[in-house]
């Protein structure tokens, strides 16, 4: 099963939760545990993996042979994403805009186009105890998750629990992790902020028609109206997390949730045993 754990906005703990279903799911068999929040993963202080293999990932560009072309500009009237364009007999290609869907290489009638690579991340796995660790960090500057984060995915063991730590937001990282996912979990805060991103994210779901349910952290600030709302939605509410200054703090000091309150993995069991049922 791959159980993805999203929210709408950063900071609502999507990575609390996720680490500690891994930590509970770990006690009774191996469980994979998949960051996929490239761009800022975090997973690893938490569970402090020892990391023993690192792969270096890369996108498929074209490289132009302008002894070959005649500049007829069939390349640049394909790429819908401007990455290449011409100039009267100047040709020029901008890697960092190139999304790699081969489009030029198929309509040049020169074969003026070679491939070429450019590196977008790393993919580095290793162990946690009793949890397959697997995370994806994004080369700096790079403006592309998708890709890392399908490669990332690939990892994914077709046997046993997947728990996938998704990017935050509704955008195109987002849906790279939520469209291949068995259930999401949503983690969201009872504030205007929380509620607002929630309900963008719960329209995205039901776009991709996959199922899903929340989970309320620090619950017992702000109002009523995320938890009203996820009724009159029925959306089901798994758990609530209440707001402790005591788990902010071992937070802070990369103690994961379970560790610092084990009265509350009960709580997390009974959570993963109603998500697979």
């Amino acid at each position: 099963m791959k159980l993805a754990i999203a929210s709408g906005k950063g900071g609502t703990g999507k990575t609390t939760v996720a680490v500690s279903l891994a930590l509970t799911a770990a006690e009774k068999g191996p469980v994979q545990f998949l960051d996929c929040d490239v761009e800022a993963p975090n997973g690893h202080i938490f569970l402090r993996p020892h990391i023993q293999e690192s792969t270096h990932c890369f996108l498929t560009v074209p490289s132009v042979l302008e002894e070959k072309c005649t500049y007829c500009g069939k390349c640049k009237d394909i790429c819908r994403y401007k990455a290449i364009t011409v100039f009267g007999e100047t040709i020029m290609f901008f890697k960092e805009m190139c999304h790699s869907c081969g489009g030029c290489f198929l309509v040049c009638p020169e074969d003026a186009l070679i491939e070429d690579r450019r590196e977008i991340g790393v993919v580095e796995k290793g162990h946690a105890r009793n949890i397959a660790f697997v995370h994806g960090k994004l080369r700096i500057g790079e403006a592309m998750a998708p890709p890392l984060i399908k490669a990332v995915k690939e990892e994914i063991s077709p046997n046993g629990l997947a728990i996938i730590d998704a990017p935050p937001g509704t955008s195109c990282p987002v849906i790279e992790v939520l469209k291949d996912a068995d259930f999401t979990i949503l983690v969201t805060e009872p504030t205007p902020f929380g509620l607002h991103d929630l309900q963008l994210t719960v329209d995205v779901l039901r776009i991709l028609q996959k199922p899903f349910s929340v989970i309320l952290n620090r619950a017992d600030l702000g109002d009523n109206r995320t938890e009203q709302w996820c009724r009159d939605q029925h959306i089901p509410i798994l758990m609530k997390i209440p707001f402790d200054r005591g788990i902010a703090e071992d937070y802070a000091i990369g103690k994961a949730l379970v560790v610092s309150r084990p009265d509350m993995k009960e709580s997390f069991a009974a959570v993963l045993a109603e998500v697979v049922k």
